[in-house]
């Protein structure tokens, strides 16, 4: 089958088979202490299949086992979803929260497995990625989750939302450490705004409204838009019980932000919150990339450049700009420091609007201000680059960036693994097939699946 949308083409062509290999190629020497697996979810409709939207692809978990120097293991499989079987969203009852196509991100908590899509339920894995179903939190959990929760790194707690274009249109929940949803409320003043991230600090938590909100004109599947009359704004709210009653909204430039690279509370009690966001031109170009339009950017992710707010509770006012004009996305950092002040960050660099530049993995020390760069090569795309901590880590930066590099030129795929602290190479894991382009992943050391030698 022949198609032009650009998500089925390239690095983002679909895998068509589920395969297992065992006793990977390694170049390099892995770091003993990776002793896991590295999850990543991708958008991978089935053969025969061409979604109307990049996110409407039913959801492929890729897999790579580590032990002790060694790569026992790849596999890949489909999030058996009902959406995978082309069941619909839309029922004449209302949403089936759980025809969804997983395809977003995939995370432990409480030792589960979950594969996210922010439209719906999550789905729960076994930890060879066999899907066992929707997951619920035991009946508790009645709206959808968002692709990104935040894991307090003190509490363990999982905080989360489901945003909906119809009321109500955000509901907060946390899950104690056990994986029990202990609290559920409504957020007063939230709009149909797109809400996919969000950001959890120790005293707050943050929500992002931008502007691109329920359209019920577009009808790629995915019914949002760009609207200049829908107010850019951030979100404050105490993390306590009554938190609610003290929610206040903050305007901002206009602008759209999909992911939250960290927040946290600075020394003199203001909020400073940082993540690549577009701008309207910037979100016309990903559109189009998205649903295969003409007037589409080169990549998925044009003019994506990274912007800080600081917001000053005590004066009421919003400080912002942009802190770098490199095209960016997919941030990632140490997340021992999710939610406190944290010196380095991660992220995926990508060409500009017209093709220049190249993909590469960033490092961004917000101390110096300086940027450094690990350019992957010609022809060949990373995904997201998940920190994992060096075995008796001392500094924030030592450890391990772990990230699936797509190969077009050999038609394979590599796991690469750096040193955070000067990007160099450490190892590679030599892959049995070129892996699809993807979304986010995480690392789920073999401590949080009970030991498990599986």
């Amino acid at each position: 089958m022949t198609t032009d949308k650009p998500y089925l083409l390239g690095h983002y062509t679909p895998v068509a088979d589920e395969i297992t290999a065992t006793e990977l190629t390694v170049e390099g020497a892995l770091p003993p202490e990776l002793t896991g697996r590295l999850l990543r979810n991708s958008h991978n409709p089935k053969p025969g299949v061409t979604p109307a939207h990049w996110f409407k692809g039913s959801g492929m978990v890729h897999g790579v086992r580590l032990r002790e120097g060694r790569a026992e293991w790849y596999r890949n499989r489909w999030v058996r979803t009902p959406a995978l079987d082309g069941a619909p969203y839309l029922t004449e009852h209302g949403p089936d929260l759980a025809a969804s196509t997983a395809g977003t991100h995939v995370i432990e908590h409480a030792g589960r497995l979950l594969a996210l899509c922010e439209a719906n339920l999550p789905f729960e894995l076994t930890r060879e990625l066999e899907t066992v179903g929707a997951f619920d939190f035991d009946g508790k959990l009645r709206t959808a989750m968002t692709a990104h929760p935040k894991q307090d790194p003190v509490t363990g707690e999982l905080h989360f939302f489901g945003s909906s274009p119809f009321p109500p249109f955000l509901v907060y929940h946390v899950a104690d450490a056990k994986g029990r949803i202990v609290r559920s409320t409504e957020i007063p003043g939230a709009t149909a705004s797109l809400k996919h991230d969000f950001a959890v600090i120790r005293r707050h938590v943050v929500f992002i409204e931008g502007n691109v909100t329920f359209d019920p004109d577009e009808h790629s599947g995915i019914p949002y838009s760009w609207s200049d009359t829908q107010p850019a704004r951030i979100g404050v709210m105490p993390r306590g019980e009554d938190g609610t009653r003290h929610i206040r909204w903050f305007s901002i430039e206009p602008g759209n932000m999909l992911h939250v690279a960290n927040a946290y509370e600075d020394g003199q009690g203001r909020i400073v919150l940082e993540g690549p966001t577009v701008d309207r031109k910037g979100f016309r170009l990903s559109w189009n990339w998205w649903v295969g339009a003409p007037g589409r950017g080169t990549e998925p992710n044009a003019r994506s450049y990274t912007r800080r707010w600081v917001i000053d509770l005590a004066a009421g006012s919003v400080d912002e700009r942009i802190v770098d004009d490199l095209p960016v996305e997919f941030p990632t950092l140490n997340e021992d420091y999710l939610g406190v002040e944290n010196r380095y960050q991660y992220a995926v660099s990508f060409p500009d609007e017209k093709g220049y530049g190249g993909y590469g993995v960033v490092k961004y020390d917000r101390t110096t201000g300086a940027r450094r760069i690990h350019r992957v090569g010609d022809a060949r795309l990373p995904s997201e680059a998940v920190f994992v901590p060096a075995a008796g880590a001392v500094h924030e930066d030592d450890g391990y960036l772990l990230t699936v590099v797509s190969d077009l030129k050999q038609d394979a795929s590599q796991l690469l693994v750096l040193d955070a602290a000067g990007l160099d190479r450490v190892a590679a894991v030599h892959l049995p097939r070129r892996v699809t382009a993807g979304i986010h992943g995480s690392w789920i050391p073999d401590t949080a699946l009970d030991g498990s030698d599986a």
